[in-house]
């Protein structure tokens, strides 16, 4: 499924607020609302968000 945005995962959530910079965690409202931009494609926005978080963990090693 291409258009799928879980904004309830808490992967989603940390890269979201990382991404945009927010001081507050997002809720699901506001990360949806964020994921419109990415329409048809909010799986692979999902799965790009999910590699960002990987990113940073690598790069404190």
């Amino acid at each position: 499924r291409p258009d799928v945005l879980p904004a309830g995962d808490l992967g989603i959530v940390n890269a979201i607020q990382r991404l945009y910079r927010l001081r507050k965690r997002p809720d699901a409202r506001r990360i949806l609302k964020i994921g419109e931009a990415w329409r048809p494609y909010r799986s692979v926005a999902s799965w790009y968000l999910w590699q960002s978080l990987k990113l940073e963990v690598s790069s404190l090693r």
